[in-house]
């Protein structure tokens, strides 16, 4: 029976690229010239720590840093930057997560979704991803289509097709 998973991964190394290229990026430009800028990226935590002079540069630097991620292939819905940045003395910090892995809730969204399609497939949830299976190779192809205009809010691949 034809199979595939349903993920939601985001490539570490790609991730590091963008940071680095947005590090460079803003030593570069002229408005961020003598600017208190640090980005610090935590591989093992998918953490972004952002700190810069003032909140208008926060968004900036956010805001390149999406585009530069997206570029390299990660998508902008990865990104969580739903918590407000702080002030802290001079400076303003924000934490940005990066979404890797499908949580539960996801997954029994996604489940709920699927199975509300009254195609004939079952979904079934293992671990940080949902698996697909059906009898016909053109029902998966229309969960596949389900989930992309489903507007879950996050990024999801779709891997190991099997006949």
């Amino acid at each position: 029976m034809p199979s595939f998973d349903i993920v939601s991964k985001v490539d570490v190394q790609s991730l590091d690229n963008a940071v680095n290229i947005v590090t460079k990026e803003i030593t570069n430009r002229f408005d961020f010239k003598g600017s208190h800028v640090v980005i610090d990226l935590d591989k093992k935590d998918f953490l972004l720590k952002l700190e810069t002079d003032d909140e208008m540069k926060m968004r900036q630097v956010i805001d390149v840093l999406i585009s530069r991620a997206h570029k390299q292939g990660i998508s902008p819905e990865a990104f969580d930057t739903s918590k407000e940045g702080s002030q802290i003395g001079k400076h303003w910090k924000k934490n940005i997560s990066v979404r890797n892995g499908l949580d539960q809730d996801m997954a029994k969204k996604i489940v709920k979704l699927i199975k509300g399609s009254n195609l004939k497939v079952q979904a079934s949830i293992n671990d940080d991803l949902v698996r697909v299976t059906g009898k016909k190779r053109d029902d998966l192809q229309k969960v596949i289509e389900l989930c992309r205009t489903g507007d879950l809010g996050i990024p999801l691949q779709y891997v190991n097709m099997r006949d």
